[in-house]
Formats: structure tokens, sequence, C-alpha cells
């Protein structure tokens, strides 16, 4: 239910962006605290209606499960992975918290946002297939992945992805991983039914084409955001004790407006994206999973390929892609002046250094912007052989600002991956960059909180205990407890109904 007018105006805690994170820490911070009165405020006319939204991200439930990105080949050929372990567990994390609100009622029924969806890695040429095959040992020797397949066998590949083989030359040797349990995920459903569970808790309110215009530091330490009302004009204050920026690419020019000295030195670098979606059933029917490629040599980590099965609002499409390009703007609905209005003395030269080097990014970029529906195409065919541009349309994908901060060494560095940027008394937090965050949002969250909640975090105390109970592996390392893994992820999978489908299982290990 709605609160009253003071604690809407005067809310102890204020959510800037009606998105997965946003969400995911009111969710949170409501059940450490049931007194807390928290105002959530979104300057579009509806929830995840931005990066959140469906169409607007690849939906994978990223688990390190098939983006090779994740495990780099080092010099020695080794295969690093470090990262794939962290990203695997910070997503166990975050499916605790979705059968925690299951098991609650909260969430009624768990087939409205996730699904069942088998994640393959595929690559083609012997050097790729060497790699694939270190990869899934290197792997399948820990226990977080301990169910992946491997095969270059055609006969069995056709199994797992009859698009991906029919029409395919025999003599290119391929290879795939497969691990059953992936996922496919509605990020834009996911919230709606959080803040949907937030707003029927006391003293939550929702306040949808609000845009904060202004964010000030007061003398009681309280923070003063100035919001306008879009259909009224109206300008209003709203205090807060705490104030979270979960405002996608909008978050960085908002945390810049605050002047908290770790705002310093922070930039962000945009880029859009496009995908071909298909929507014919006779295709759509004959791909079941989400398959990752390997990113051509000297591209980014964002232009990794996939071809993905998608279920939104019930109905089942494909997506292909990503098709990069490039845009000023930090959120689809933002402005050309985005980028430029960021510069700062401050972090002038980080995105200067940062700028000079990734020539080649900006190279891939003009490249991939000048693309033909040929060139789609023909990026299509490698995973699609059979492929017709008739059968694809091209869709608009949402904006992702990667993260531009100061490097002692270089001046500035362009990173991938999110970042909390935090007050040093913890009363103002934001979250910067792009993905993986929707699928590890509640390890981001827990640590946001950690950051910003000391005095509540120490020890002990009630809040820690709470966590275990909503999040039962909070303070253990699913990594290093093979029992604890299993049976929490087993738990996980039955309640959020992510168990293998035997009929298809023995299909595709025939």
């Amino acid at each position: 239910m709605q609160g009253d007018h003071h604690h809407e105006n005067e809310p102890d805690v204020a959510l800037v962006g009606a998105g997965i994170m946003s969400a995911t820490v009111g969710v949170l911070l409501k059940e450490l605290n049931p007194r807390l009165t928290i105002s959530i405020f979104e300057t579009l006319d509806r929830v995840a209606a931005e990066s959140s939204n469906a169409w607007n991200n690849a939906g994978t439930g990223h688990a390190a499960l098939c983006e090779l990105n994740y495990t780099p080949q080092l010099a020695d050929d080794s295969i690093d992975t470090a990262k794939a372990m962290r990203i695997n567990e910070s997503f166990e994390v975050s499916k605790q918290l979705w059968a925690w609100l299951v098991e609650r009622g909260a969430v009624e029924d768990p087939g409205a946002f996730v699904h069942r969806t088998p994640h393959l890695s595929f690559v083609h040429g012997a050097e790729n297939v060497r790699y694939l095959r270190q990869r899934h040992a290197a792997l399948r020797a820990h226990h977080l992945f301990d169910t992946m397949q491997f095969s270059d066998q055609r006969r069995q590949l056709a199994k797992w992805m009859p698009l991906v083989m029919e029409g395919r030359a025999r003599s290119e040797p391929v290879a795939a991983t497969r691990v059953a349990v992936g996922t496919d995920v509605d990020f834009g459903a996911l919230t709606r039914l959080l803040i949907g569970h937030l707003r029927r808790q006391p003293d939550v309110s929702l306040h949808l084409g609000r845009r904060i215009e202004g964010l000030r530091r007061e003398r009681d330490a309280r923070w003063r955001l100035t919001v306008k009302d879009h259909e009224s004009g109206e300008r209003y204050p709203v205090t807060a004790k705490f104030v979270f920026l979960g405002a996608g690419g909008g978050a960085l020019p908002l945390l810049q407006k605050s002047g908290i000295p770790e705002s310093r030195g922070y930039g962000g670098f945009p880029v859009s994206g496009q995908w071909l979606r298909c929507d014919h059933p006779a295709i759509v029917g004959r791909h079941h999973a989400k398959v990752y490629g390997k990113a051509p040599i000297g591209s980014p980590p964002m232009s990794v390929p996939h071809l993905d099965t998608r279920i939104i609002d019930g109905r089942t499409s494909l997506l292909f892609g990503p098709y990069a390009g490039f845009s000023t703007k930090y959120l689809k609905t933002g402005s050309l002046l985005d980028f430029p209005f960021s510069f700062r003395l401050g972090n002038l030269v980080p995105i200067l250094a940062a700028g000079a080097q990734n020539v080649d990014l900006t190279r891939y970029l003009i490249g991939q912007v000048l693309q033909s529906p040929e060139d789609r195409l023909d990026a299509l065919r490698v995973f699609v052989p059979t492929a017709r541009l008739e059968d694809w349309t091209l869709e608009n994908a949402g904006q992702r600002v990667q993260i531009i901060k100061k490097d002692a060494r270089k001046g500035g560095v362009l990173r991938f991956g999110t970042e909390v940027v935090a007050a040093a008394d913890g009363s103002l937090a934001a979250l910067l960059g792009a993905s993986p965050g929707a699928s590890t949002a509640v390890s981001i969250m827990l640590e946001l909180i950690a950051r910003c909640f000391p005095a509540e975090m120490t020890g002990n105390g009630a809040w820690k205990r709470k966590l275990r109970k909503l999040i039962p592996s909070f303070g253990k390392s699913l990594g290093s407890d093979a029992t604890l893994y299993r049976s929490i992820h087993a738990r996980t999978a039955e309640t959020l109904r992510l168990r293998e489908d035997p009929d298809l299982a023995a299909v595709a290990s025939a």
C-alpha cells in the first residue's frame, strides 16, 4: 500500500530508478527493517522500462555456464576460471532470494519470470575446439560445473542445437558444451513482481513520471532531492536519510551532482546495441537453448555473439546478436548530450586516456554502425547457416554505459562489469556499469548494504540472522562447500521449477 504524504516526501530510503537493482535492494532493506519508509522514483511512466526491460537485455541468467569471455586462456595455455566461479556463485545467491519469495508466497508463479533453458558454448575451428575442451576439463573438475557436458560429435550436437548444425559444412571442426539447467530470465517481469511485493508493504510508495533534477547534502546529513513531476511540471523537494542511485545509465549524472569525493574521476562510455529477432513458430520451435560463441579476435566482451531462446509475456522468440552501436545517450530515452555533459575537470584525463587506449573499440563500433542487413545476416549464418533475412527483424537493445575510472599508471581505464560507488558515511550509493549486473543483483546489493549500513551488519546481529533466512548460503562459500552447494542448488531448482525435463534430457543425450 502507499505510504502517507510525510513518508513519501521524507522517507528513510529514496530509490532512484524502478529497475531490478532498486527493486532488489528495496526488498532486502524492507525485510531487514520493516519499519523503514521507502520512496521509489522513476522517470518513465512504468516500472522496468529501460535496462531491466526484457527486450533490452539478453535475459541470460549469467552463471558463467556458457560465456566464454569469463574463462580466458592465459599465456601458459591454462584456463583462468576465477571469474567464472565468482559469477556462478553470485547467480546462485540471486536464485536463493527469488526462491525465498516464492516460498513465502510473495511471488506466486516463478514461471512468470524464469524458465529452464540449457546454456551452450559453441565454437568452430580446430584451435577453438581445443580451447573449449580445455575449458570443459578445467570447469568440470569443480562441483559448481560438474554437470557440464562436452561433445564434438555432430550427431550429438545436432540434438542439442539443430538450427545451429543444420546446413553446416561437414569439413569444419565444431564442438559445444551444454549445461541442462541454465535459465532464461525476464528481468522486467521479475522487477515488476519485486516492486509489486514492496508496494504491498506499509510505508512504501512508487512515484512514476518523476525525474530527479537536483541532489545535495543538507546540514543534518540527509539528502535533498529536487523532484520534477512530468505531468504537472511541478518541482518539489524530498529529503531522505539514504539514497540509492539505481537508474542504469542515468546513475552517473546523478552521482556527479551529489558532489561526494568518491565520485571524482568516474566517467561513462555509452554503447548501444541491436538484435535480430525471430518469432516464426516453425523456427523458434527448433531451438531451445542459449548458445554463446566466441568473440572475434580484437573485439570487446560486449560483442560475444549468441543465439538465445527468450520467453517473454508467455511467448517464445529467438534473439541473435548483439550488434553493437554508438549513441551519446546514457539511456534509450535519454539525451544526445548525456555523454558530453558528463565531462568534468576531475574525469577529463581518465576519459581521454581510456579513449586513447581503446581505439580498436572505436573502430569496432564504427564498423558495427555501418553494417548492412546483409552483413548482419552473414554474422547470423555463422550460427544458423540456413537463416533467411526475411525471417528476422531488427530490434534495438538497451543502452549500456561502461565504466571509465582513474588509474594511477594509465591515467584512466575502461572497465566492463559493475561497480558500487558509495559515500564514506554510507548515506548515498550508486551502481555504475552493466552486464552481468541483473543476474548478480542480489550479491551486488548485499555488498552495498554491508558498505552503507556497517553498524547493522557488524557481529552476528539481527540483520545477519535475517539474511541467513533469506539466503541460506549467506556468509558461506558455495564454491568451497560442495555439500552446501548441492543442497541449495537442488532446493532452488525445485522451488523455481528449474529441474531438467527428463524427456528432453533423454533426447539430448541419446
